[in-house]
């Protein structure tokens, strides 16, 4: 498989007072193209920073991220804002809809702060994917008046809006109940198996892991052998 994503001799590190804090020590990992994996650790075992540094949402102290080949290092913020928003799509525990927004306002929310040309038109996209999901006649809803199951479909309608090559999900099933829990998970499976998006999930929860084709365990910023 093509790898995608190649983190090389990764550190992060942050002063707290006068004391230096090691989120991340010297990790080396790969994505592949299609794949469906877990990062799992307990709470602070730098899984989420580690996250971030996949999602380009932050930078390593030490160390380099290649991104098809491209290493981060060497592009500007703009550049890597941008590859963001068109090669990444978060889903995230706490969902992060804004209520202000419609439904379909969130979902077509990543399309608005696009440079790049789309190829299809961003509203038949979101409604495609609304009736996909689940949510057709819940366009004009608003997300504090959907379920939680609901409004998870709708971070995932809006994380695929840009034909991302990597979905990033950060607990996506935390603020579910089990019934919820199971049918996003399924979601994701499916969207991983039909449509060969890779998709890594960050999880505490083994059992979520277990539904993964590869795990990745971090513990006290290391990557466990």
């Amino acid at each position: 498989m093509k790898e995608i994503i190649r983190i090389d001799h990764v550190w992060k590190e942050y002063m707290m007072g006068e004391v230096l804090f090691q989120a991340l020590k010297d990790i080396n990992t790969t994505i592949s193209e299609g794949e469906l994996t877990a990062i799992i650790g307990p709470s602070g075992s730098g899984k989420s920073t580690l996250m971030h540094i996949v999602g380009l949402l932050d930078k390593p102290t030490r160390g380099n991220v290649f991104i098809q080949g491209r290493n981060i290092s060497t592009m500007t913020d703009d550049e890597i804002s941008m590859l963001r928003n068109e090669y990444v799509g978060f889903v995230f525990q706490q969902f992060n809809l804004i209520n202000k927004l419609t439904i379909l306002e969130n979902i077509l929310l990543p399309t608005i702060y696009t440079r790049k040309k789309l190829s299809y038109s961003p509203v038949e996209k979101a409604l495609y994917l609304m009736q996909r999901f689940g949510l057709a006649g819940k366009e004009l809803s608003y997300p504090n008046k959907i379920s939680g199951g609901q409004q998870q479909r709708v971070a995932i309608a809006r994380a695929l809006i840009m034909e991302p090559s990597l979905i990033l999900a950060d607990e996506p099933t935390g603020n579910l109940d089990s019934k919820s829990g199971v049918e996003i998970l399924k979601l994701l499976k499916e969207l991983n198996h039909e449509e060969k998006i890779t998709i890594v999930i960050v999880t505490h929860d083994k059992n979520v892991a277990d539904q993964t084709k590869r795990t990745i365990q971090i513990q006290d910023g290391e990557i466990l052998k």
